[in-house]
């Protein structure tokens, strides 16, 4: 594809960067830009950067968040008793967005892939386990909804966190398979995903 401008090319390399976007794609994103009042393009610049380099991770549940604990962590209208863990902040949203569920949150930020090289270390196992603990000297967390994807690796890691968390004496449950396996939980409908949260099953007892 050749450009009249090196500084268009430089624009659209960087635009096609984006998942999802190609050389086609970028090019009339790009001349679209260019098409707009200045004061357009640079607050949509400076929104970039400033989520960039402003937005910080919560220290107790590991979801974005403007200040050093998220607006759900401090929240007093959430049920500390319940919590949800799930895979990715994009999984969070997903929840959000059905309106079903007042507990927390607590983002592992991956699950457990031998084959990808990712074992427990590598994720917020540990801080979740030391979560329960400090909760239950005060405010015990009654029960930890396994939220995770319907895939080997999702399931790999639910059965990892049950066994460790029955260790700590909390109920365990895992959202209901309406979810279909092998899917993920941020291309799952409304509908379907707030039912799977709201019909979730416990894990039996041994």
């Amino acid at each position: 594809m050749n450009f009249p401008s090196k500084l268009i090319e430089d624009a659209v390399t960087e635009i096609s960067r984006l998942p999802g976007i190609g050389k086609k794609t970028a090019l009339r994103l790009a001349l679209h830009l260019l098409k707009q009042h200045e004061a357009n393009t640079e607050a949509l610049a400076l929104a970039i950067t400033r989520m960039r380099t402003e937005i910080q991770y919560c220290k107790t549940c590991h979801n974005i968040s403007d200040a050093e604990e998220c607006s759900i962590c401090i929240s007093h209208r959430r049920d500390g008793s319940l919590l949800c863990v799930v895979e990715d902040i994009r999984d969070v949203l997903a929840i959000e967005n059905t309106n079903q569920f007042q507990g927390k949150y607590h983002v592992l930020g991956g699950v457990i892939s031998p084959i990808q090289g990712i074992g427990p270390e590598e994720l917020k196992i540990e801080s979740l386990l030391s979560r329960v603990e400090v909760a239950a000297q005060s405010a015990p967390i009654k029960e930890v909804i396994l939220a995770l994807s319907a895939t080997m690796e999702g399931d790999t890691t639910s059965f990892y966190l049950a066994k460790k968390l029955k260790e700590k004496g909390v109920q365990v449950s895992s959202i209901a398979r309406g979810i279909p396996v092998g899917g993920e939980l941020e291309f799952t409908d409304e509908v379907t995903l707030g039912r799977s949260i709201m019909t979730r099953i416990n894990y039996a007892t041994e």
